[in-house]
């Protein structure tokens, strides 16, 4: 079946929506006392196990048939986005699900200056200037939650967001070179059991335990590892396969959107004026490297 060439674009948008509901299933389950790391370590556990009959079905000769370099380039994947987990779940527990999704957001700034200087991918005027305005916009969302925060500690959370961002970077740049020689679930299945198997024993030897927690917690990890883990995290790594690192990385940009709408609802998390002008720019930035995109695949 040939595919329209926005399919890719589709999928990506949809799964930034889905992956905004993620702040608020973990701002659930925090609420009915679960540790960060005992989320995170659910979440990815959860994933794996949905994963492991469909991936020894569909994809187990591949995986049989990968290269030492590139299980290793996977497990290294697995690495990443276990810390990036354990950072900014913990984060949540410190500020507001606006400031900590924006922050964790910026990680465009790194994957945008990795893919230069490790890829030598060019990034033409139009995306820099996305990559900025998006920047600009996420760091006066952080600003105005420092200044007008009521949550716990919020710079703490804000340096916990900012680590999860320089870790779901690497997270990112490996999918975009693995994504071109295995399947998207080949990988993600490799990493997400890897980041699973981490998680869990980093929350064992926390003294986190996943065992005892009432049924509405294990629901609230089966909507997050079927939601944005499994839905959102593969539509993202779907889109590495035919779309740049860099604008997939701009576009999760969106979902501090999402996110903070809806805990503004839920939570009563007001958003203030220098917040609002942070969503606006990021979605004038995510529009700028959108039409930067476009012009590099025209002009390819």
């Amino acid at each position: 079946m040939i595919r329209h060439r926005s399919f890719p674009y589709f999928v990506l948008f949809a799964g930034v929506l889905v992956a905004s509901t993620a702040s608020i299933l973990v701002r659930f389950a925090m609420d009915a006392g679960v540790p960060a790391l005992s989320i995170a370590a659910g979440r990815l556990a959860l994933a794996s196990l949905l994963l492991t009959p469909l991936a020894w079905v569909r994809v187990g000769p591949e995986l049989r048939a990968l290269s030492r370099r590139d299980l290793a380039l996977a497990i290294f994947s697995g690495v990443s986005l276990s810390f990036h987990f354990a950072t900014w779940i913990s984060s949540l527990a410190f500020t507001s699900v606006a400031s900590s999704v924006a922050l964790v957001a910026t990680n465009p700034l790194w994957v945008g200056l990795a893919s230069l200087l490790v890829f030598r991918e060019r990034l033409g005027p139009l995306n820099l200037f996305g990559m900025a305005i998006t920047l600009v916009g996420t760091l006066l969302i952080g600003i105005s939650d420092t200044t007008n925060s009521t949550q716990p500690n919020p710079l703490l959370g804000n340096m916990l967001a900012l680590v999860g961002a320089i870790t779901v970077s690497g997270y990112l740049l490996i999918g975009r070179s693995l994504r071109r020689r295995m399947s998207v679930l080949a990988y993600i299945y490799v990493v997400y059991t890897t980041a699973a198997a981490i998680l869990v024993a980093w929350a064992f030897l926390a003294g986190q335990s996943l065992l005892g927690f009432p049924p509405y917690v294990y629901a609230l990890l089966l909507a997050m590892a079927l939601g944005p883990q499994l839905l959102g995290h593969t539509a993202f790594n779907y889109a590495l396969s035919a779309i740049s690192a860099t604008f997939v990385a701009i576009a999760i940009l969106g979902e501090p959107l999402g996110s903070a709408l809806m805990a503004f609802f839920l939570f009563g998390e007001g958003i203030a004026p220098l917040q609002l002008t942070g969503f606006l720019l990021l979605l004038v930035g995510i529009l700028v490297a959108s039409r930067a995109e476009v012009a590099v695949k025209q002009a390819g």
